[in-house]
C-alpha cells in the first residue's frame, strides 16, 4: 500500500486536483475544510486525502463538512433518506477514523444558506469534490467565484483519473484501449488516514453551524427531519428489502456479489428476475458510500477471469465513459450532445407516425399499452433502479411513443433523476443518450428509429423470462 506522501498518492493527486479560483492560501485561517458534495465517504477518498496533506502541510486541524439543502433538482424523500441515513453512519465512524465531520440540514428554501461560505471565511482553503452532474460543478463554480480563499476539486468517481483524457472520447471502443493500459497501476491502493492535528474542542464549538446531531437520530426521528423538509414527499424512500444506504450495506452486498454471482455473471447478468445476478451497486457509487477502485479490486480477487472482465469493462470502461461524456461536453443533458449522423436521421424521420403517444405523468405512472414497460417502471418506483437489460428496453421505447425526440430525451432525465437511486448521474446520461445513438453507430433504416439502433420489446420474449418479470412487478403494484 502506498504511504499518503509517495509519489504515487502525488501523481494522482496532481491529475485530479483542480483549482478554482485565483485566491490565495489564507494562511491564517484556522482550520482546512473540506466540502463533502459527492464522495460520501472516508475511504479511498482522493479529495479527502488531498485535504488531510494539506492540514499536515500547513499544520492545521481538518473539518468534515456534509450539509443537505432543497433546493437541488427533483429533492425528494427518497434522495434524503439514502443520504441522510449514509450521513448517521458516517457521523457515528467520524471519531474512531479520526474526523471532525459535521453535518447540517437546511430544511427550508428560505433556511440559512451561507454556512459554507461562514466556514470558509475561517478556512485557510476549502477542498471539495470535482463532479459533473446533479447540480454539484454549478454550485461549486459560484462558491468559487466569491470564496475569501482557494478552493481546489478533486475528483474520486474515477478509478483512472479523468485527467488522462483531455477530450471526448466519442466509443468504449476508444476508450477501452487507453483505460485499460492504466487501470493496473491505478488500482494500487493508498493509505487512508486522518490528518496529524486534532480539531481543538473550543474551535469546534465555536462553529457558527446549526449541526444536525444526526449520529444520534433513529430511522422514525430521520423520518420526522424529512417531513419537515420543502422537499417532494411524493416519492418516498426505497424500502430496506431492496436496498440500505450506507457503506456497511454497500460492503455486505458487494461480497455477496462477488461470493456468489459474479462467478457466473456472463449468464445470470442477462436476466432481469434474478435480483442477485447483477451488483446493483449502482446507488452506492453514486453517492460515493463506496469507490469503483474498490468494487474492481474486489471482483478481481474473487472471480474467474472471464467473468471479472466484463463486469470491470462495465464498471470501467463504461462507466468512465460516461463521465468523460459529462466532463468534457457542457450539453449532455441535451440532443446537441449527439453525433451530427443521429440529427440527420431526426430531422429525416421526425414526423413520422408513433404507434402512441404518452405524457410524462402516464409514463411516470406505468400507464402504457405495454405490461413490460410498465413493469420495468414499477420496478423503478419500488427499487430506485432499474435492471439493466430492461432499462436499455425502457429508454429505447420512450422514444417510439413520444412525438418528439426532444420530449423523449426530457421525459427520460425526469424520469430517471426523480426517481432512481441512480440517477443525477454521469452513467445514467451516458445511458439515456445512448439510446439516441450516443457512443454508437448507424443501422439500418426504419421509421421512427431512422438509423439509430432499434429495439423491440417483442423480441425480449423469446431472450429472457419476460412474463415472469411482469408478474413479478405486477404483483408488487397490487
Amino acid at each position: 500500500m502506498h504511504s499518503l506522501t509517495s509519489p504515487f498518492v502525488a501523481s494522482q493527486l496532481a491529475l485530479r486536483a483542480e483549482r478554482l479560483n485565483d485566491v490565495r492560501l489564507q494562511p491564517e485561517g484556522e482550520f482546512v475544510l473540506y466540502w463533502m458534495q459527492s464522495t460520501h465517504r472516508f475511504e479511498d477518498n482522493w479529495a479527502l486525502r488531498f485535504a488531510v496533506l494539506e492540514s499536515d502541510r500547513l499544520n492545521r486541524p481538518l473539518l468534515v463538512h456534509q450539509g443537505l439543502d432543497p433546493t437541488y433538482e427533483h429533492a425528494n424523500d427518497r434522495i434524503h433518506a439514502f443520504i441522510l441515513e449514509n450521513a448517521r453512519e458516517l457521523a457515528r465512524r467520524a471519531a474512531s477514523a479520526g474526523f471532525a465531520y459535521q453535518f447540517a440540514l437546511r430544511r427550508r428554501r428560505d433556511d440559512d444558506r451561507r454556512v459554507v461560505d461562514r466556514l470558509a471565511a475561517r478556512a485557510c482553503l476549502v477542498v471539495t469534490d470535482r463532479f459533473p452532474t446533479a447540480g454539484i460543478a454549478e454550485r461549486t463554480a459560484r462558491f468559487a467565484a466569491r470564496a475569501p480563499c482557494r478552493v481546489v476539486a478533486v475528483e474520486s468517481h474515477a478509478i483512472v483519473p479523468a485527467a488522462h483524457f483531455a477530450k471526448e472520447e466519442y466509443a468504449a471502443r476508444t476508450l477501452r484501449p487507453k483505460i485499460m493500459k492504466l487501470l493496473d497501476a491505478s488500482l494500487e491502493p493508498a493509505e487512508d488516514r486522518a490528518a496529524r492535528r486534532a480539531l481543538p474542542d473550543a474551535l469546534w464549538r465555536s462553529l457558527d453551524v446549526d449541526r444536525l446531531p444526526i449520529a444520534t437520530l433513529d430511522d422514525a426521528a430521520i423520518t420526522r427531519e424529512i417531513a419537515r423538509c420543502e422537499i417532494d414527499h411524493a416519492v418516498p424512500p426505497v424500502p430496506r428489502e431492496f436496498v440500505t444506504s450506507g457503506r456497511d450495506a454497500a460492503l455486505a452486498r458487494l461480497r455477496a456479489f462477488c461470493d456468489g454471482a459474479l462467478g457466473d455473471y456472463e449468464r445470470r447478468r442477462a436476466d432481469p428476475t434474478d435480483r442477485a445476478g447483477s451488483s446493483r451497486l449502482s446507488p452506492y457509487l453514486h453517492f460515493g458510500q463506496i469507490s469503483a477502485a474498490e468494487v474492481a479490486r474486489a471482483a478481481r480477487d474473487a472471480g474467474p477471469a472471464a467473468n471479472v472482465e466484463k463486469f470491470l469493462d462495465e464498471l470501467v470502461t463504461w462507466r468512465e465513459l460516461a463521465l468523460n461524456f459529462c466532463l468534457r461536453n457542457p450539453r449532455h443533458r441535451q440532443l446537441r450532445a449527439l453525433p451530427d449522423w443521429v440529427h440527420r436521421t431526426m430531422e429525416a424521420h421526425k414526423d413520422d407516425p408513433r404507434e402512441a403517444h404518452y405524457s410524462l405523468a402516464e409514463f411516470e405512472e406505468a400507464r402504457t399499452h405495454d405490461p413490460l414497460w410498465n413493469a420495468a417502471q414499477r420496478e423503478l418506483r419500488a427499487t430506485g433502479t432499474i435492471h439493466n437489460v430492461v432499462r436499455m428496453l425502457w429508454g429505447k421505447s420512450v422514444i417510439l411513443w413520444t412525438k418528439r425526440y426532444k420530449h423523449a430525451l426530457e421525459h427520460l432525465i425526469v424520469l430517471n433523476d426523480k426517481w432512481a437511486l441512480d440517477g443525477r448521474d454521469p452513467s445514467s446520461y451516458g445511458g439515456i443518450q445512448w439510446c439516441f445513438g450516443k457512443f454508437d453507430r448507424p443501422w439500418f433504416d426504419k421509421p421512427v428509429w431512422g438509423v439509430i439502433r432499434p429495439m423491440s420489446i417483442a423480441r425480449a420474449y423469446d431472450k429472457w423470462d419476460a412474463a415472469g418479470y411482469i408478474r413479478q412487478w405486477e404483483e408488487r403494484a397490487s
